[in-house]
């Protein structure tokens, strides 16, 4: 037997490794494509007077949105919104990470269009 409390004492297990998202490589690093889904860094504008695709500020795509930050409503209008931007249903939109934030990162499976920010950086 051992020491009271000396399960405690064990070191911890080693963390598995998680996958990670591919490093964006469009305009300002705010894109990349993983086979035919566009991997996209957001940052996100909730409560603006109007729903728009901004420019790219440093490695995020600026969108502003009309809804308000609540409960994650505003997330849930930009994805409306960004499915029609780039001609997609709103089901073909992932929100990988940053639901409740800001700073967001989306996978559109398959995108039609592309809006003009990004379609600039294309080759």
């Amino acid at each position: 037997m051992g020491l009271p409390g000396a399960a405690l004492l064990k070191k911890p297990k080693r963390a598995i490794a998680q996958p990670t998202a591919p490093k964006p490589k469009g305009p300002g690093g705010c894109f990349t494509w993983d086979g035919d889904t566009l991997v996209l860094n957001i940052l996100g504008k909730p409560s603006a007077k109007t729903d728009a695709i901004g420019k790219v500020m440093g490695h995020q795509l600026k969108v502003s949105v009309t809804a308000a930050p609540v409960g994650g409503r505003a997330t849930d209008h930009m994805v409306r919104f960004l499915a029609g931007e780039f001609g997609v249903t709103a089901k073909d939109i992932e929100v990988v990470s940053g639901r409740m934030n800001v700073n967001k990162q989306l996978r559109i499976k398959a995108p039609k269009k592309l809006p003009s920010v990004l379609a600039k950086a294309l080759p």
